[in-house]
């Protein structure tokens, strides 16, 4: 005698239907996916809403603790690599669906609703009032922060070195110094060098002026500012 396979999903199937028919099923899947579709509207308002709030009633015990970061330390990357720490609701460009999902998460973990959220990420991310690759933050209180999404590319470890002389006033004369040792180096000596005493220390000084004074008039004259000044500016530069 043949035994009759049947399949599985049409066992699951006719047990469904015993206890709840087809249009019963719709009407909850319905006002599942309509809750969900609210939940993610409510959570894109609160990101591209100004807010105050600089605590979030998070559950201790639910922290990761890789996710924890103080402003300074916040602060500190954000000017090695010339980025800004600005309110969410600056950020021009599309958040991922993925960023909203992990809010929306983490609301239901810690049973609660979050806001204040903040962003690292290049000036040219963030539509900056004008003066005449990005992380997804939301604050914990007390200057610390807990990490929610990171998106884009990862950030170049040359993008560091290439700001590194605009990072401080510090770093600008200490680079323009190093230039200007160079100039003094690679300056060919003549018969009129050899006879004025410390020429080199001379050339030395006058590249130095030249170099500052120059560098100077242009940074500023273009609306630029050194990085430990503009990492949370709203402000835009020129």
């Amino acid at each position: 005698m043949l035994i009759r396979k049947e399949s599985l999903v049409t066992v699951l199937l006719r047990n469904r239907n015993k206890t709840i028919s087809e249009s019963s099923i719709l009407e909850e899947v319905f006002a599942v996916l309509n809750q969900n579709e609210a939940q993610r509207n409510q959570i894109k308002d609160a990101l591209f809403s100004k807010s105050s709030t600089t605590t979030n009633f998070f559950n201790f015990d639910l922290l990761e603790t890789n996710k924890i970061f103080h402003i300074d330390q916040i602060k500190s990357i954000c000017i090695d690599y010339r980025l800004r720490f600005l309110e969410s609701n600056l950020f021009q460009n599309p958040l991922p669906e993925e960023a909203i999902t992990k809010i929306n998460e983490l609301q239901k973990l810690h049973k609660t609703e979050l806001s204040g959220f903040k962003i690292v990420a290049p000036s040219s991310a963030f539509n900056l009032k004008k003066y005449d690759d990005p992380l997804l933050f939301a604050p914990i209180g007390n200057g610390y922060y807990y990490l929610i999404h990171k998106w884009g590319n990862d950030v170049s470890f040359l993008r560091k070195w290439k700001f590194k002389p605009i990072k401080n006033i510090e770093n600008f004369l200490l680079f323009s110094v190093l230039l200007s040792c160079m100039v003094a180096l690679i300056t060919p000596e003549t018969n009129l060098s050899r006879q004025i005493p410390m020429a080199s220390v001379i050339v030395f000084l006058f590249a130095f002026k030249s170099i500052v004074g120059v560098a100077l008039y242009y940074f500023f004259m273009m609306g630029k500012n050194f990085n430990t000044e503009i990492w949370n500016r709203e402000f835009k530069e020129n």
